[in-house]
């Protein structure tokens, strides 16, 4: 059975998808959902190795903007991540899973208090410097029976 020819827009969406490390399965499948059309490639596999330059071109350009770019990826926002544990929390609620509910308040909580992030701002009382700890320096002491 001849292969179907693809439109540059479906080859333009399996790279870039490519590129943004979903598997191929997956892009087959959203291929198959946005398209109608049954596909099964992977240009890091040796089948890509006859690849037109300007698909190459595309795939490395776009996998070099996603690992830069994570504003483009909503959950990488604390105020999706909010709403979706706001929403996730009311849901637990309705349906009386108080356990799953008060873990996902937790969850928010350790979110708006940068619990999940690598900044941690260590103040004193009213915002002042936390005071340096002094610890007292050991003399050096002889034992009785040494000190001639």
């Amino acid at each position: 059975m001849a292969k179907a020819k693809l439109s540059d827009e479906v080859k333009t969406y399996i790279v870039q998808a490519l590129a943004c490390f979903d598997s191929p399965s997956v892009v087959a499948a959203a291929v198959k959902k946005e398209f109608g059309v049954d596909v099964s490639h992977d240009p890091n596999k040796k089948a890509a190795s006859g690849l037109a330059p300007k698909w190459k071109a595309l795939f490395g350009e776009t996998r070099k903007t996603f690992l830069e770019d994570t504003a483009t990826i909503a959950i990488s926002h604390r105020a999706v991540r909010l709403r979706a544990l706001q929403r996730m929390a009311e849901k637990a609620e309705i349906q009386s899973n108080m356990v799953l509910a008060a873990s996902l308040l937790k969850q928010a909580a350790e979110e708006v208090g940068n619990a999940y992030t690598n900044r941690r701002e260590l103040t004193g009382k009213d915002g002042k410097d936390l005071p340096v700890p002094v610890s007292p320096v050991p003399i050096f002491q002889l034992p009785d029976n040494d000190r001639s």
